[in-house]
């Protein structure tokens, strides 16, 4: 890992790296945020935040106003870039922001040319977490967050993985990705025609099947213009409800899809995630 940038924030230090990936065969950045105690040598337990369509590794940490309070809760907080970034990567061929370089969707590709670089979920959950434990002193506990395609990687990488992570949340999460314009473009082109192997990335298809039950907290505002086209929490809630799953939905009056949005909520996370990580 090759420290690029490092800023003291709240006893801590907000720092910025670059390494090699090889599940994506390519130069990948990530942002850490190492809080007094991990600076003072104690063991830390690491959260994830996985950023939606659009983003990179520092718009969390710029917007978000998380490291305040997980310098308070000593938590150590990782997150990636959204996708895979290279002059090699293929990107959408008509330049569209919601897929390709920035929208990996933290799916495991099987089509041409995404095969080739677009691997997020086993990054995710493979590479970044070895990467990491590897180079810093961290518990073995671990939690995932993120937002709106973010959220949608969040709650996949827990469903899929069980016993990887210990905590879970997400804002304005894309919840079934397999009924909405997002979930189609992304799913079709990464993954194929059959849309037998898409339910394999919808939460509310994995969630009827989990193998454990994480308390799971969203956040999502009743004025994001996404609600009702991309991110439908009522079909989590339904499905979450079918299968005894333990899920708080909050449904924030006037707020948007927005940073704004998650600022505002960000220690509610934080806190719901020290309750178990911290504990």
């Amino acid at each position: 890992m090759e420290l690029i940038a490092s800023q003291m924030c709240f006893g801590g230090l907000q720092n910025r790296y670059r390494h090699h990936s090889h599940t994506l065969d390519c130069d990948m950045t990530l942002a850490v945020f190492l809080p007094p105690q991990a600076q003072a040598g104690q063991a830390c337990p690491v959260l994830y935040w996985l950023s939606g369509l659009t983003c990179n590794d520092e718009n969390f940490t710029q917007k978000a106003g998380a490291q305040r309070l997980a310098a308070e809760l000593g938590l150590i907080i990782v997150a990636p870039d959204t996708s895979p970034r290279g002059e090699n990567v293929a990107d959408d061929p008509e330049g569209a922001w919601d897929f390709g370089l920035g929208a990996g969707f933290y799916v495991n590709a099987t089509q041409s040319p995404w095969s080739s670089h677009y691997h997020m979920h086993d990054y995710i959950v493979q590479e970044l977490t070895d990467l990491i434990e590897a180079n810093f002193n961290v518990t073995d506990k671990r939690g995932i967050s993120g937002h709106s395609m973010g959220g949608h990687g969040a709650l996949v990488c827990a469903f899929r993985n069980p016993g990887r992570y210990q905590s879970i949340s997400a804002f304005a999460p894309i919840t079934n990705p397999t009924q909405v314009p997002w979930g189609h473009k992304a799913l079709s082109n990464y993954l194929g025609d059959d849309t037998r192997l898409w339910k394999e990335w919808d939460a509310c298809e994995l969630i009827a099947s989990a193998k454990e039950k994480l308390p799971l907290l969203i956040d999502q505002g009743d004025q994001d213009s996404f609600l009702e086209t991309q991110l439908q929490p009522q079909n989590l809630e339904l499905a979450a409800q079918q299968a005894n799953y333990p899920l708080t939905l909050r449904m924030q009056a006037g707020y948007d899809h927005s940073y704004y949005f998650i600022a505002t909520f960000i220690d509610d996370h934080l806190r719901h995630h020290a309750n178990v990580l911290c504990e």
